[in-house]
């Protein structure tokens, strides 16, 4: 669209690319388990990957993932996805609408967390603050979208030299590592043994409850973590890592 831009000393009309931002409704084994607000695209990834990090999968696999189960995709504007399973436990629907701001931030308390998941094993020798101050400026460079509108969030994979393996991005964080936990359960690579975890924003509870359930063993954040994401990278046994920029970090986890 055209915007008026404001250059310090005139003003001035010029284009502007803007991210989209548009819903989608998952259904589980024919059930809506929730309806988030997100940037079209990888939106198979997105739907495997929230039901895996919400763990609405239990033990079973996932067997096909498909616009609209009931009617031509067009007819929804391909903003309805149906996840189905050999077998995952009866879907509770879930209420409301998740934002591309937040998800369902503190819906599971740490004691349900540690029912459905073990604390993290440890896997070699721990990521060097030096390679881990790294990552951001690592992961910029395949922030295209971000690039071309500045409205969006990543979410990335990294290895132990903290090269990523994998990034997405969408509106919302939350999103962005449903996105790559997807395509890494997709690919039959999980848990995420080895990996460390990017976000471009804050180190919520939500996104330190996502890294848990993929098995990555760090997340590294851009910004502040809450004070309840700490206790659960404590619980969890997962090194948290904050303010990560300009080539400096806070670690705040215990186990960091």
């Amino acid at each position: 669209m055209l915007v008026r831009h404001w250059d310090g000393s005139k003003e001035h009309r010029r284009p502007d690319d803007l991210v989209v931002e548009e819903p989608l409704t998952i259904e589980l084994d024919d059930v809506t388990v929730t309806t988030t607000m997100r940037t079209p695209g990888h939106d198979f990834e997105l739907a495997a990957g929230f039901c895996f990090t919400e763990g609405l999968l239990g033990d079973a696999s996932v067997t096909s993932i498909r616009y609209c189960a009931t009617e031509p995709a067009a007819d929804t504007e391909f903003n309805l996805v149906t996840v189905e399973t050999d077998g995952a436990p009866p879907a509770t629907p879930r209420l409301g609408l998740t934002t591309s701001a937040c998800g369902l931030c503190g819906a599971e308390s740490i004691e349900a967390l540690r029912e459905r998941l073990s604390p993290l094993p440890a896997s070699g020798p721990p990521m060097s603050a030096d390679v881990l101050s790294g990552v951001p400026e690592r992961v910029r460079a395949f922030q295209d979208l971000f690039g071309t509108t500045g409205g969006v969030h990543a979410a990335a994979s990294f290895g132990a030299d903290g090269q990523p393996t994998l990034v997405r991005e969408d509106i919302g964080r939350h999103n962005a590592v449903d996105k790559v936990v997807g395509r890494m359960l997709l690919d039959g690579n999980l848990p995420a043994s080895g990996l460390g975890l990017f976000v471009s924003g804050r180190a919520s509870f939500e996104m330190v409850q996502k890294a848990w359930a993929a098995g990555f063993g760090v997340l590294v954040a851009v910004s502040a973590p809450s004070a309840l994401a700490v206790e659960t990278a404590a619980a969890a046994g997962l090194r948290l890592a904050g303010f990560v920029r300009d080539g400096q970090l806070n670690f705040y986890s215990p186990s960091a």
